[in-house]
């Protein structure tokens, strides 16, 4: 099984000195990471005439099994940069979510057309991350405005009052005015500054399995986002274009090495849906779940973005639908600070932003957990009541909605100055 992130204990962040030696390449803004946080950010600038160089360790995009889920307002986000209608040609339009009791099939069914009147997108959509930043790389390495470098990796970072130095590992320097740290859950810049990554790891693993099964013609009433409390624990049914993706969780007295193995994986799935000709699983890994923040995602002229400056439990899908909202938010004001706009804009970037993960992601990711992390029969029975009574009101849902599609967030958000 591989090993979660490592974070830095120090309370307080190192500024590294700048080294002396020859830079290879500048630009006003150099992006480190191109998964979507760092594709976004690299896409907005480029739209707003903003040089920029994206800097990513691999030479491919990564194709393992990540986020799945896009909300509404990252879709009308992803629209300004002419994406979103390649999303809507491949991906699949989930218009309602349940919650539900995998024994009797009782659900509480969210339906998303109370937002008709909040966005133009009123349903989540299920497109694989790995096929967004395929699209992505796609995207800025045709982008004018984008020097796009693979297979560099960050070794160490200096800065001073007028920018940033990169070091990378084969020798090369690369120096920005500004540095956005786009490079994900074990973030290479914040353990170079050193910085408190606060919060907790939560001690269960969750394996994801995909399999082409049917569910849906076995399972009454099914939707293509499902979250399923079971009799001893629970399981997520969520659907992408071509497969289902099934979050599973090792039995009690079960090791992770155990619930790793084939036959406890095809065990899990045949509670859910006995299949005697047996589950062909496509592919499967384990992570660990971590609730963690950064205290301030401004490090002189470096500022934090996605995962590496939040971590959030996956249970509604809004950990990398988060790091896309700050990588937007980010590029607009490093635009205009480049532009004439004062520094202490990109204060403001952090005091919208912050709060906004730790009060509402981190808050609502950590709420859907421990609701399905629940065993008490009566606990459940009681909280599928209180659901199905805010999904059967129109104005409760919507409010209910508009807070788990992230729309309520960001205009809370947008309100700070």
């Amino acid at each position: 099984m591989p090993s979660g992130p490592s974070y830095p204990s120090p309370d307080s962040a190192r500024t590294p000195p700048l080294s002396l030696a020859t830079t290879t390449l500048s630009a006003p803004v150099a992006i480190v990471g191109a998964g979507p946080v760092g594709l976004c950010a690299a896409l907005e600038l480029d739209r707003r005439g903003i040089q920029c160089l994206l800097l990513e360790g691999r030479h491919e995009p990564a194709t393992d099994l990540r986020a799945s889920t896009f909300h509404p307002p990252t879709l009308e986000m992803l629209d300004t940069l002419g994406l979103t209608e390649s999303l809507l040609a491949t991906g699949l339009r989930v218009p309602q979510w349940q919650i539900r009791l995998h024994a009797t099939h009782e659900r509480a069914l969210f339906d998303l057309a109370v937002l008709a009147d909040d966005t133009p997108y009123p349903f989540r959509l299920q497109y694989e991350q790995a096929t967004f930043c395929a699209l992505g790389w796609e995207r800025v390495a045709a982008a004018g405005h984008v020097n796009f470098q693979t297979g560099v990796e960050v070794t160490d970072v200096g800065q001073d009052d007028e920018g940033v130095q990169l070091t990378v590992a084969d020798g090369r320097l690369f120096r920005a005015d500004w540095v956005v740290a786009a490079d994900g859950a074990s973030s290479r810049l914040r353990q170079l500054f050193a910085l408190n990554f606060e919060g907790l790891t939560y001690p269960e693993t969750t394996i994801l399995a995909t399999t082409r099964f049917p569910f849906e013609a076995h399972l009454p009433g099914l939707s293509w986002v499902n979250y399923v409390w079971a009799d001893d624990g629970t399981f997520s049914l969520l659907r992408v274009p071509d497969r289902w993706r099934v979050s599973l969780y090792p039995r009690d007295g079960e090791s992770v090495e155990q619930a790793l193995e084939a036959d406890s994986i095809e065990h899990r799935l045949q509670d859910i849906v006995p299949n005697p000709a047996g589950y062909e699983v496509l592919e499967y890994r384990p992570y660990r779940i971590h609730q963690r923040i950064l205290g301030n995602y401004r490090h002189g002229h470096v500022l934090f973005a996605g995962d590496a400056a939040h971590l959030n439990s996956p249970s509604g899908g809004m950990g990398m639908n988060c790091g896309i909202h700050d990588a937007f938010n980010l590029a607009e004001k490093l635009a205009a600070t480049l532009h004439g706009e004062p520094r202490s804009l990109l204060d403001l970037y952090d005091r919208q932003r912050r709060p906004l993960a730790r009060e509402e992601i981190l808050a609502q990711a950590d709420t859907n957990r421990r609701r399905m992390q629940q065993r008490d029969p009566t606990w459940r029975r009681a909280e599928l009541e209180r659901l199905q009574g805010i999904a059967a009101d129109p104005a409760a849902a919507r409010e209910f909605l508009l807070r788990s599609a992230m729309i309520a967030g960001l205009r809370k958000a947008a309100a700070i100055e």
